[in-house]
């Protein structure tokens, strides 16, 4: 008879995870991870040969399920501005899980060069082609200004499709009165979307006196 599959490792991602946003991948025990996960230290080696093999295996877990949906709604097929609005509702849409790895990822690009390296190439490899071409079938339709570096365009794209995002859930857990006082999830998006395509510029005022 076949043995039934393992959770082991599903479980010592899941582990993983949680002692890494709390503690930072340096300061979390493998040990701790392995009693977490209901194992032993050994389980942890069989599966990862370092630390920084399940903070990546943490991280791969949840980024090929989102680079799936992103793929989706960066459907070359669609116009790019059409494709702008569906990355920012992905966004929005971010289950907590994710999230977290988003913050994860964030932290320690910071904190680690390597960690920050091997980040930028699976990347490479992930959504930042998708995004470019986006952003380049923009510039060709003249849905989207040419005059700018393609780095800028990139840089502004991700940074109000995600800060904004962070700044909602931990304002509207830190301070859940405020929550009904800012628009949605989804309603950020949408402004967020419009700021970057329209900008925040328009007439001056004049001085008050």
């Amino acid at each position: 008879m076949a043995r039934p599959p393992s959770d082991i490792r599903e479980r010592l991602l899941h582990a993983a995870r949680e002692r890494f946003l709390t503690e930072g991948v340096d300061g979390a025990s493998l040990r701790k991870i392995a009693e977490d996960a209901g194992t032993n230290i050994g389980m942890v080696y069989y599966y990862y040969k370092t630390k920084d093999d399940l903070f990546f295996a943490v991280v791969e877990e949840v980024y090929s399920v989102l680079l799936s949906d992103l793929k989706v709604a960066l459907d070359a097929r669609n116009a790019p501005t059409d494709r702008l609005r569906a990355l920012y509702a992905r966004v929005a849409q971010l289950k907590t899980h994710e999230m977290d790895v988003l913050r994860l990822m964030l932290r320690e690009a910071l904190v680690s060069s390597e960690r920050l390296r091997r980040l930028a190439t699976r990347f490479e490899q992930g959504h930042i082609p998708l995004v470019l071409q986006m952003l380049g079938d923009g510039v060709a339709t003249q849905q989207l200004s040419g005059s700018l570096h393609p780095a800028a365009m990139l840089a502004a794209t991700f940074s109000l499709a995600v800060m904004p995002q962070l700044a909602h859930r931990l304002v509207s857990t830190a301070r859940p009165e405020l929550a009904a006082l800012l628009p949605t999830r989804e309603e950020t998006a949408d402004i967020m979307c419009n700021v970057l395509l329209q900008g925040i510029g328009g007439p001056a005022r004049p001085a008050p006196k």
